[in-house]
């Protein structure tokens, strides 16, 4: 039997690692610097054309390399980062693998030229497709410059499968910013296509962060700081007002170093429970500072995830720290916090008691609209509950135990506060939601608003109660999609333009849709690279902040980027429609109800919006006799 095992050639082998490392233009990006950071760089320019596949490149002031480290540089696992296996495990830099530059070379064209402070002349390295093709004494500044030309030129299968040039350079952009955000004291530029995108000057943490995301969110910033022999934890978090249903200003760094953590992030987002709407994600930008020897960011090649020695602790400090910030902005009731944002949280050990979170007691028993009376002879009270919300007042007796409840006031209940329980109480989980056939236009002659978002209706000898904005998210979803697909809209001109500041991402993304937008009513223009003028809105959204919408939008827009035609239509009607639904904040008439049944009965869908939500639940003769038991 003849010999099969046999080894690889350098050139495949390189090809095979570039798979991992380097996956699309972005990754170049990303890597190369991170490379210039390590390098001790003060400046680092970024330019790139046809979404990185014609040119990536990067420029800096770092240290530079010398003739033979630059030829070497390029071999696969040479690297000056680290010596020995320990030193994985100490990492102060982020490069350690010697993987990354052989692998951008072994799939594009590549030239560096690059000149320590200590040489009078620098040095040109040329390599195409991982073969070194020839190297010159040049004339060049102190650092490193490199160019990436033809990414994947000699992949073409991996080539076809990079997608749009648009669609690459918003990768790109991300990957800048994740870098900038890192080392707010380098400055960093940023080129599409030889024009200027993004300038950031050496600033404060707080600065960079406006400088990449934009001015938009300067006051929506709130500090999040705390120290303890653990870890150390800095940066901010959003307040609870700019949350948005789909957000991409969220960031987790660990000693400088951008990762990805859904368990992290699962603590940021607990400290807002009940703050903000379930269906929506608040920005937070997050640094830890902890030991290397305490981290392994040894787990995959792109060097995006992390492993933590006290993972349940740092989560424990991350989300006690934000919920600290949240209480000091007022946007949770006050406790009593230390001002001191300097805490010590110990490590729980296998021979000691673990930690409890505090329990709450609560009385079962408790009902807010019971009036309690004298007590009974044998000692026991007697509640009444007042249910006159109803018009005839009713009168129910119960005999409680006393049990140790406290004495409680007595108040009236209004007929609002009743309905609102009564909708409580049906809206339980014995509630079934029904998907309902109105027939042609129903004939409803009168309604029974319940609080300011339901309200209920007799349809065909069933009671039906409708949730007023899901009603509202339904009739505008097909309104919208009508004027996406036949340019039906109405615009209403604001008395004063309104400008607002984006991120260079943002830009694209409005620009790219632009047709989309005007689509709908808006009249926007995009007069530099990081500002939308607005001077016309839908003329029925004219209550809704101009900028919430333009942001919310560009939001529906960037999740429904990789769908096509009328798929993303609808994505971006569905979102329009539940933007639309959120800005119809008044007390209706019961005329404008009786309308709104009117309007959801011709829609495609009446049961349930876009998002798949019910819209409205129905209550059967027999359901009711039920409940009258």
């Amino acid at each position: 039997m003849s010999d099969r095992i046999r080894m690889l050639p350098e050139s495949v082998a390189n090809q095979i690692a570039a798979g991992e490392v380097v996956n699309r233009p972005s990754s170049v990006v990303k890597e190369m610097m991170e490379n210039a950071v390590d390098a001790g760089a003060k400046s680092i320019t970024v330019n790139f054309r046809d979404g990185g596949k014609e040119l990536i490149q990067i420029v800096d002031d770092g240290c530079g390399m010398s003739p033979i480290d630059a030829r070497l540089a390029f071999d696969r696992h040479a690297t000056s980062k680290i010596q020995e296996v320990e030193d994985i495990y100490t990492l102060h830099t982020f490069g350690f693998r010697g993987e990354a530059l052989a692998s951008i070379a072994s799939v594009a064209e590549v030239e560096l030229r690059t000149r320590p402070c200590d040489s009078e002349l620098g040095t040109k390295v040329e390599l195409a497709g991982g073969r070194f093709v020839a190297q010159n004494s040049v004339n060049v500044p102190v650092g490193s410059q490199f160019m990436v030309k033809n990414l994947f030129y000699n992949v073409p299968a991996r080539r076809r499968f990079l997608e749009k040039s648009a669609t690459e350079a918003r990768h790109i952009t991300a990957e800048y910013q994740r870098v900038a955000l890192c080392h707010p004291e380098i400055a960093f530029t940023l080129y599409d296509n030889d024009a200027l995108v993004s300038k950031l000057p050496p600033s404060s943490l707080r600065q960079r962060v406006v400088g990449v995301i934009g001015k938009n969110i300067a006051k929506k910033l709130l500090d999040v700081e705390a120290e303890t022999s653990i870890v150390k934890v800095e940066g901010f978090a959003g307040s609870p007002d700019s949350a948005r249903q789909t957000n991409k200003e969220q960031f987790l760094f660990v000693n400088g170093r951008y990762f990805k953590s859904p368990y992290f992030h699962k603590a940021v987002v607990s400290a807002y429970e009940k703050l903000i709407p379930a269906n929506t994600q608040p920005s937070y930008f997050i640094y830890l500072t902890i030991e290397p020897e305490k981290i392994d960011v040894n787990v995959h090649p792109q060097k995006t995830e992390v492993k933590f020695t006290d993972g349940l602790e740092i989560w424990q400090i991350i989300n006690a720290a934000v919920r600290e910030s949240l209480a000091k902005s007022g946007a949770v009731p006050p406790m009593d916090f230390d001002m001191d944002t300097s805490f010590e949280i110990p490590v729980a050990k296998d021979d000691r008691v673990p930690y409890k979170m505090p329990g709450i007691a609560a009385n079962p028993d408790f009902n807010p609209f019971v009036k309690y009376k004298d007590s009974e002879p044998d000692g026991s009270r007697r509640s009444v509950r007042d249910v006159s919300g109803l018009g005839a007042g009713f009168l129910a007796a119960d005999g409680l135990d006393d049990g140790g409840l406290p004495d409680m006031p007595s108040f009236d209940i209004s007929e609002e506060d009743y309905r609102d329980s009564v909708l409580e109480y049906i809206e339980g989980d014995d509630a079934e939601q029904t998907a309902l056939d109105l027939g042609d236009v129903p004939d409803v002659k009168e309604v029974l608003p319940l609080g300011q978002r339901y309200f209920a209706a007799s349809i065909g000898g069933i009671l039906v109660v409708i949730d007023r904005n899901r009603a509202w998210e339904s009739v505008l979803y097909d309104r919208y999609l009508s004027m996406l697909r036949n340019d039906s809209s109405v615009t209403q001109q604001l008395l004063f333009p309104e400008r607002l500041t984006l991120s260079s991402d943002d830009i694209v993304l409005l620009r790219e849709n632009l047709a989309d937008f005007v689509a709908f009513g808006f009249d926007v223009s995009v007069p530099d690279e990081h500002t939308a003028e607005i001077t016309g809105v839908p003329a029925d959204l004219t209550d809704a902040a101009p900028e919430d919408l333009i942001y919310e939008l560009i939001d529906a827009v960037r999740d429904g980027e990789r769908k096509a035609g009328d798929l993303k239509k609808e994505r971006v009607a569905a979102a329009m429609a539940s933007i639309g639904a959120r800005a119809k904040g008044k007390t209706p008439s019961r005329e404008e109800l009786v309308s709104l049944l009117e309007q959801l009965s011709a829609c495609g869908n009446y049961s349930y919006t876009p998002s798949g939500l019910a819209v409205m639940t129905a209550f059967t003769e027999d359901e009711i006799k039920k409940r009258l038991k």
